[in-house]
């Protein structure tokens, strides 16, 4: 499925190595002489970056109005000057793993071969929707931040990588493609590949195994593969679609700025999609300075206090609601209770919702999606989640909790992915979260039943046959 076919690689520019602000950008956003209050906007809202422009309901922005607010994107620095911007700036991946993304690409550009640039629109964390929003809202500044990358890395090429379903994505892309090529924009070459829509399949290495010609799924690999593809094969560079897009400003704005949009511990903006019980469940927000979780769920029309966050993903970590509100939602904060962002998703559940229920369902739905070809996912996950299951009910044996807690352990770290690390340290976060009512469970007695569906929704998963 091409999506920019027959585009010439990206002509050398002559460099350049200022960068300049955007046409329409605040430098008083920015500043760094003083305490600034934290800001959670919405699509095309005052205090928004990424998703500054034109509101959710208009649609693609177009590449005459992208221009027009943004100015054109920062091909005409050299190399060096776009790799040396993003480590300024310290960006780091915002597909979950958080990974400085200045060393990836320092990695990619002293590999001897040049690498296959990959753009991760896969979103397999079932609760996000950022990089779906970006694609299909802005889609330039997502081809801009990927031309960056091709031209930083030394590349030729370049994949938009998705999965199964996204018609939405692959048609405002393939339309972005369009105008551009019709207004001569040099772009590199770049196609849309199209994945399973399993949990595993969208791991960076299962993307690059399955363009290796491999089976999607994660596999183990001692060196980097921004150095060393599948097999020895090609270099794959992989980064998040948050994360070009985030390249795209910093090229604009500038190192210092776009940091200062951040706190000291996340430069930057982040984006987070909010989930569970909350007026308008999958709603994504930018969040700039320093930030409260309190500050998105009050943006996102929560009253008080909620029962339980889950914070990072369906493999993140659960935190009772009187303690979300009082965290930072930024590294250092979240690190005190053992969280991190991750895939930017913020799961709600209302006072009196059951935790180890609700993890119970999501153990269920990690497990079901697992590759198959570990002994941790194969042997280990089932006993965990069945184990959680029991105990949700209040039906488990004093065997069955220490079979549990064992696993807690012994999971972690034995796997080709981090598949068992994430679903151990779930319900491991789960059973604190809960408090008494983990008690109650081990004695046999359960919570009043929620909504049959749940309060975060779990995607039907495929047969592995048919991944």
């Amino acid at each position: 499925m091409n999506g920019a076919a027959g585009h010439e690689p990206i002509s050398r520019p002559t460099p350049n190595h200022s960068a300049m602000p955007p046409r329409n950008f605040h430098r008083h956003e920015a500043r760094h002489d003083g305490p600034r209050a934290g800001h959670v906007a919405m699509p095309g809202a005052p205090g928004a970056l990424l998703l500054a422009g034109p509101p959710a309901g208009a649609g693609a922005e177009s590449l005459d109005a992208h221009l027009a607010r943004l100015g054109p994107a920062g091909l005409h620095l050299a190399p060096e000057a776009i790799l040396a911007a993003i480590e300024a700036a310290g960006l780091t991946g915002r597909g979950g793993g958080a990974f400085p993304s200045a060393a990836k690409l320092a990695t990619a550009r002293a590999a001897v071969t040049p690498p296959l640039v990959v753009v991760n629109a896969s979103e397999s964390e079932p609760a996000s929707g950022k990089d779906r929003l970006l694609c299909q809202l802005r889609p330039h500044l997502v081809l801009d931040g990927l031309a960056l990358i091709v031209w930083a890395a030394g590349a030729a090429e370049a994949i938009v990588h998705v999965h199964r379903g996204s018609d939405g994505t692959i048609a405002a892309l393939r339309a972005a493609a369009d105008e551009r090529r019709q207004r001569g924009v040099a772009d590199p070459r770049w196609h849309i590949t199209v994945g399973p829509d399993s949990y595993v399949s969208g791991e960076a290495s299962a993307v690059a195994s399955m363009l290796a010609g491999g089976p999607p799924v994660p596999f183990p690999h001692r060196r980097p593969l921004a150095t060393e593809g599948p097999g020895g094969g090609r270099p794959v560079l992989v980064y998040n679609v948050e994360t070009v897009a985030h390249v795209a400003m910093i090229t604009r704005v500038g190192p210092e700025l776009w940091a200062g949009l951040g706190s000291p511990s996340t430069p930057g903006t982040r984006l987070v999609t909010v989930v569970g019980a909350v007026a308008e469940p999958g709603r994504v927000f930018e969040v700039s300075g320093p930030a409260s979780v309190a500050d998105v769920l009050s943006t996102a029309g929560v009253p008080g206090a909620p029962g339980a966050v889950l914070i990072g993903g369906y493999a993140g970590t659960w935190v009772d609601g009187q303690t979300a509100l009082q965290l930072p939602l930024d590294a250092a904060g979240l690190r005190t209770v053992g969280a991190s962002l991750g895939s930017g998703v913020i799961g709600v559940l209302p006072l009196g919702a059951c935790v180890l229920a609700e993890t119970a369902r999501l153990l269920e739905f990690l497990t079901a999606g697992s590759a198959g070809q570990c002994g941790p996912c194969v042997q280990g996950l089932p006993i965990l989640t069945a184990s959680a299951a029991g105990l949700a009910r209040g039906r488990t044996s004093r065997r069955s909790q220490r079979q549990m807690l064992r696993l807690l352990e012994d999971l972690p770290g034995r796997g080709a992915c981090h598949l068992p690390d994430g679903a151990a340290h779930l319900l491991s976060s789960a059973l604190r979260a809960s408090g008494a009512d983990a008690d109650r469970h081990r004695a046999g007695i359960p919570c009043p039943p929620g909504p049959a569906g749940g309060w975060l929704a779990v995607p039907r998963v495929p047969a592995r046959s048919s991944r």
